[in-house]
């Protein structure tokens, strides 16, 4: 039988004495930071400065005494420079715009025995050691821990005013290293929603004719005007989740909703604290899966599991025109095309992070440019196509997507061509929500 929610006094005593003698060993000095202001004194709410994208500090969270996870792995590429906060910093009581000095830590401390505090809200009897472990065990270890087990310590996070004009917006996506960011109604006096790069590329779709006529939509309106004329039809409430809420909540916000940022806001401050992926939940579980019993789900293989899209594979050529692969991605929702050559063999993949470069280079004026014209500004970093088989365990590609910190593997046969796409969405869908499914329909959940 096993048991979930209790913690030993003793280990959590131990935790917390050796995260209390790692800060005292650590006195950060106090490096300025610059955000995208150039005001020498930052206001006190966004209200000050309409048309100005924001930096918010991490806001630091009392109710959680130990984050534990989150110094032991290195954080995703997307979610731009890391900057310290130390750890007896005190929340604000209202959001806070921009960005203020934040130290820096110069040492770390001894972390010794957080596997065991992450787990112990996982506790197993010594039989159900021994015992094959339960195909849920994933999904009790996701709703054993909160969203704020997940946060990094500190991070980058950039918000912008609905006054902003759209193509600054996008300029400073780029510039912070960021693909999202939270909108700021400065009316409202609340957040309205996402700018992504879906945006971007929805804009770039709808408006562009030909490289001889600029996009007045782009170049001129404001996100408060892009929000009114898109969102006339298509509007939708911005999602959310408290710090407090479980990581499986997550999972099931990010899955079900078909969204690929979940912004973690405070109730209390109304604060953003992070911007939650399915990657970084992703990289979590298989940090701390790794010192849990696996399922025997895990040793079966993609073609046994039948996890994936394997069907109406949607896909590009190397000659095929950027417009197209813009039209294909709004119609066909998806967030990746990977490119094949004639003979049906996958050489590349335009993914749509790959079209903000675009913004980057200032090039999105001449859309009839075909794909493989587009990607030659990646040539000196990109390691290529991240693939996998029908035949590979499941264990194996989680590690594979983990390392690789992609969001998709195509899946190939022995002469590389297409047969798939494996997405980080559906291996969650795997390894948590299919497994509360069966429980809810046996009655084990309520």
């Amino acid at each position: 039988m096993k048991r979930f929610g209790s913690l030993r006094r003793s280990k959590k005593r131990k935790e917390q004495d050796l995260l209390a003698e790692g800060r005292r060993q650590s006195e950060p000095p106090c490096l300025p930071v610059s955000g995208l202001s150039s005001s020498p004194t930052p206001p006190s709410t966004p209200t000050q400065a309409p048309s100005q994208s924001m930096l918010f500090p991490q806001e630091v969270h009392q109710s959680v005494p130990e984050r534990l996870g989150r110094s032991l792995s290195s954080p995703p590429p997307d979610t731009g420079q890391r900057l310290s906060l130390p750890t007896s910093a005190k929340p604000s009581s209202s959001p806070i715009p921009y960005a203020f000095p934040l130290p820096q830590a110069t040492s770390q401390p001894n972390f010794y025995g957080l596997f065991e505090g992450m787990l112990e809200k996982l506790e197993l009897d010594d039989d159900g050691v021994a015992a094959e472990p339960d195909s849920d065990i994933y999904m009790r270890f996701m709703k054993s821990h909160s969203c704020y087990d997940i946060v990094p310590t500190s991070s980058k996070l950039v918000v912008f005013d609905t006054g902003l004009q759209v193509k600054k917006a996008f300029y400073a996506l780029v510039a912070n290293g960021v693909r999202a960011a939270p909108l700021w109604d400065s009316e409202r006096q609340c957040f309205v929603g996402m700018l992504t790069i879906t945006d971007f590329i929805i804009i770039l779709h709808r408006y562009y004719k030909s490289p001889l006529v600029q996009i007045y939509e782009l170049e001129d309106h404001k996100l408060e005007t892009w929000r009114e004329v898109y969102l006339q039809e298509t509007f939708k409430p911005l999602v959310n989740i408290s710090p407090e809420s479980s990581i499986f909540d997550a999972v099931y916000s990010l899955i079900k909703n078909k969204i690929h940022r979940l912004p973690v806001i405070d109730p209390v401050t109304g604060n953003p604290l992070y911007i939650l992926t399915h990657k970084r939940i992703l990289k979590f579980l298989q940090l701390f899966g790794r010192e849990m019993p696996k399922p025997a789900f895990m040793k079966q293989t993609l073609g046994e599991l039948g996890i994936g899209t394997y069907k109406n594979i949607a896909f590009i050529h190397p000659d095929t025109p950027i417009i197209k692969a813009l039209q294909i991605f709004v119609e066909r929702r998806v967030s990746a095309l990977p490119v094949v050559d004639v003979s049906g063999k996958v050489v590349d993949i335009y993914s749509k992070f790959d079209v903000i470069n675009l913004a980057a280079e200032k090039t999105y004026n001449n859309l009839d440019l075909t794909v493989t014209q587009a990607l030659r500004h990646r040539c000196q970093y990109f390691e290529g196509v991240m693939q996998c088989h029908k035949l590979d365990t499941l264990e194996t590609i989680v590690d594979r997507i983990v390392k690789a910190e992609v969001h998709r593997l195509v899946v190939v046969d022995d002469r590389s061509a297409i047969e798939g796409i494996v997405s980080l969405s559906d291996i969650l869908q795997a390894l948590v929500l299919s497994p509360a499914d069966a429980c809810r329909e046996e009655g084990l959940l309520e």
